[in-house]
């Protein structure tokens, strides 16, 4: 039986050593920025919304600068009817929900008392005296805890006024962005010493194009989900499709959250106006295209579009749910597809050159060189 060479062991063992060391600096490092990004995540957040903006702008600009326009004037245009488009899908989902904001209100009345009279047969047998003391418990529990209700409002308000600020802000920098964007890889790449002035550039251009894709691929898929669940709204007689199948559009660009919170809009649309029957079907059909979206057509879309597999990213979804909430789901793909652009960057410089193969001549086996 063969013994360990202690020579070999020892070599073993250092590189172990080694590689576990430059493994535990790198840990350290990325722990290190993670820190730093989280303590300016207030100016980062703006930032990461501009960037998004500007890849959904970016291509009118390019139009009109192309054909003549000045940059400063291409970008007013473009901020201007932006906000305009904005303002018009508010209007989309407002309108015809306050023209009809009586029916809807007596339709809610109408829902209730609807529960109410099923809660009472069988199989519950509910009965007035029953529903009187859990809403007086319900009372007493919101009175005993006015407190915790007062903070919540207060957080609740400090969220929507530090999302004003962001978007504002957001705004301000896509105008920017949009005017001097051209500007930015040829001022970055001055300041820049040695390679660096040729890796970052490289690097930013790689990363805004990825943006890009992923911005138009998720628009792709919002309006798919808008086109279908509009068409199942119309087909079972559900009012108000329109500015459901807007509502569906717009948040789809808030992963999770944005599709059951649309969900739960036209189904109670559906129950206050056509009944349960055609509330269940629209759960159905929710239910059916919101699958398909996030397992067949999210997947291929944004694989094909950023360059990763579709396992990709499901689990970078889920890792950025469990991570960071709402924003993580948001900003996973995005953060794994520019992952994958600076590792492919690293990869392409790191590896060596591929040989070149000399065509085969005279019947003899063709040979490999090094490419110059």
């Amino acid at each position: 039986m063969p013994t360990l060479s202690a020579t070999k062991t020892r070599t073993a063992m250092r590189n172990a050593a080694r590689v576990s060391g430059q493994s535990l600096l790198i840990l350290l490092l990325t722990y290190v920025v993670l820190r730093l990004l989280g303590m300016a995540w207030s100016i980062l957040w703006p930032l990461v919304v501009a960037l998004l903006l500007t890849t959904l702008t970016w291509p009118p600009v390019r139009f009109l600068r192309r054909h003549g326009w000045p940059p400063a004037l291409a970008a007013s245009l473009v901020t201007v009817l932006f906000l305009g488009l904005i303002t018009g899908i508010v209007v989309l989902i407002a309108v015809p929900v306050s023209a009809q904001s009586g029916k809807l209100g007596q339709g809610v009345v109408d829902g209730i008392q609807t529960v109410r009279d099923w809660a009472s047969g069988p199989p519950l047998h509910i009965t007035d005296d029953q529903v009187n003391s859990g809403l007086n418990s319900a009372i007493d529990k919101v009175q005993a805890s006015v407190g915790s209700i007062a903070n919540a409002t207060l957080t609740g308000v400090s969220t929507v006024v530090n999302g004003l600020v962001t978007t504002i802000l957001a705004l301000f920098l896509m105008f920017f962005f949009l005017k001097d964007g051209p500007r930015f890889l040829p001022w970055l790449s001055r300041q820049l010493p040695g390679r660096l002035s040729t890796d970052l550039p490289e690097i930013a251009a790689r990363s805004w194009n990825t943006l890009g894709s992923f911005v138009r691929s998720q628009a792709f898929v919002g309006l798919l989900d808008a086109v279908f669940i509009g068409l199942g709204l119309w087909i079972t007689g559900v009012p108000l499709v329109l500015p459901l199948a807007v509502l569906t559009f717009v948040t789809a660009f808030i992963p999770i959250v944005g599709a059951v919170f649309a969900g739960l809009v036209a189904v109670l649309i559906a129950l206050v106006f056509t009944g349960w029957v055609k509330a269940l079907i629209v759960l159905g059909i929710i239910l059916l295209v919101q699958q398909l979206e996030g397992n067949v057509f999210q997947p291929m879309i944004q694989s094909r579009g950023l360059g990763l597999h579709a396992a990709v990213v499901l689990l970078a979804v889920t890792l950025g749910g469990n991570l960071a909430g709402i924003v993580g789901s948001l900003l996973a793909v995005p953060v794994a597809a520019l992952i994958a652009v600076v590792w492919n960057y690293l990869r392409e410089q790191l590896s060596d050159p591929v040989p070149d193969v000399v065509p085969e001549t005279d019947g003899e086996p063709a040979e490999r060189v090094d490419a110059q």
